[in-house]
This record gives C-alpha cells, structure tokens and sequence, in this order.
C-alpha cells in the first residue's frame, strides 16, 4: 500500500528515549541562519553582522572542511545554539561513535539521513545528552525525476512521509523536510518534535538549485518549528537587515 497521510496518521508513538524538541518560544529562536561560506573569516564576519539578531546558525559540509567544527565547537561553548548539518550515513557503529564525538562538541542539532539502521544507532549513542538528532528526509534540491534517476519508487512527498515515520519509531529528535511537506509530517510526528525546513526563499528571490521551495511566512502557517535560510541572508549586501526582514514575515504569519 502506498504510504499516505491517512495510512500513518494513527501510528503508534513509542518512548522515543531523546528529548522531545518543542517548538521555540519566539522566531529568533526558530531562525537557523547557514553560514554557507568559504572561509572561517567569512563565517565569523557573518556572525558578528548578525549578533543581536540571530541565536542559531547551521554549519554544513563547505565550512566544516575549512575550519569549521572547531568553529562549531566554540559558538556552542559561547551558548550559541549551532546547527550541524552532517547528514551522517555509514555502518551502525561508524555513525554511532561519530554522535559521542559529536555530543562532546555541545551542539543543539545533527543530522544524518533518515535510514532505520543508522537512526537506531545514532539514537542509542546520543541517549542522555541534550543533542536533538534530525533525520533527512529528501533534500530539497530534488523534485520526482532526481527520485527517477536515483532509482526510489516513491515521489519526494511520499518518501518524506515514510522516513517521518521510520525517524519518530527509531526516537529521532525531529525531521529535515521541505516546508511544502511540513503539514503532513508534522501530522505524523505530533507537536513535540522538531520539523525543521531549508529551501526558504522570501517572495521574488532566486530559488538557485532548490526545487521545492517555500516563503518563510508560509512555512511557519505550514507546521515547520525551524526555518533554515542561507544564501537569502550571507549573501544579501546588508545581512541584518535580511534577517530582520525573515524574521517580520514570520512573525506576521
């Protein structure tokens, strides 16, 4: 049977055994900027340029290989919430001792892709911490012909539903999908686990290489508890000034 919203909206919640992530009390909470950028120099103008403004910031595979988890490690010392986009994926004890390490650092998110096996084991290796594990569902760069090429039978829609599904059994802390499927998972993980969604582009901006799109406001009206935005603010010429702009449209909606 296909998976659909009716199919899993009565699954059974077991005790997760990870911290329950509720939404964020206000949006500067739920804005998670992508320090997208070359250099840690970079990186750090962008932090200072953005203090007071933003608390959370993701750092991904392009920083991280230029200095960047060591940066990582010393926004969370600061008590900056940081966001590590690694999207692990490997055997279940190779990804289970890459999340001790990662514990260690004291950041608030990880990712690794939403497969049971490795979910498993990244849950029972975080157990006891405060690390909210994330599973990725589909990126959102991909639109149904990528899936085609890829060789998955299901849709993007469909796929992220039955990852949502698998993350929320394994005892994940939340789920990356795009915000135009934020309804439907949230209805599937409840209202406690993060539904955190890249792929915001304000209204009239270039979407780039993402596919499955969505504007800020319509994300937070869609269920999303985190909005991840990136080129839209590092790359803007006033960069507080982007944000604040993200931030109004989230709070308008």
């Amino acid at each position: 049977m296909p998976y659909t919203d009716r199919n899993l909206a009565h699954a059974v919640h077991p005790d997760r055994g990870v911290m329950h992530f509720a939404e964020a009390d206000t949006m500067r909470e739920r804005l998670i900027v992508g320090l997208d950028l070359p250099t840690l120099r970079e990186a750090e103008k962008a932090v200072r340029e953005l203090e007071g403004t933003v608390s959370f910031y993701k750092i991904g595979y392009q920083l991280a290989f230029a200095g960047g988890l060591e940066f990582a490690r010393e926004l969370a010392s600061g008590g900056t919430k940081v966001f590590l986009d690694m999207k692990l994926l490997d055997i279940d004890n190779t990804v289970a001792k890459g999340v001790e390490n990662i514990v260690r650092m004291g950041v608030t998110m990880l990712t690794l892709h939403a497969y049971p096996k490795a979910m498993k084991a990244a849950v029972e290796a975080a157990k006891g911490s405060d690390l909210c594990l994330l599973g990725v569902t589909v990126l959102t760069s991909m639109d149904e012909q990528d899936m085609i090429d890829a060789g998955y039978e299901y849709d993007p829609h469909t796929l992220v539903l039955r990852r949502s599904e698998q993350a929320l059994h394994a005892g994940m802390g939340g789920i990356v999908c795009s915000a135009e499927e934020a309804e439907a998972v949230r209805r599937i993980v409840g209202p406690d686990l993060a539904v955190v969604t890249p792929g915001i582009r304000p209204a009239g901006s270039d979407h780039g290489d993402q596919k499955r799109v969505v504007t800020p406001a319509q994300a937070i009206r869609n269920g999303s508890s985190h909005l991840v935005v990136a080129r839209p603010i590092v790359a803007a010429p006033d960069r507080r000034a982007a944000a604040e702009a993200i931030l109004a449209e989230m709070q308008s909606a």
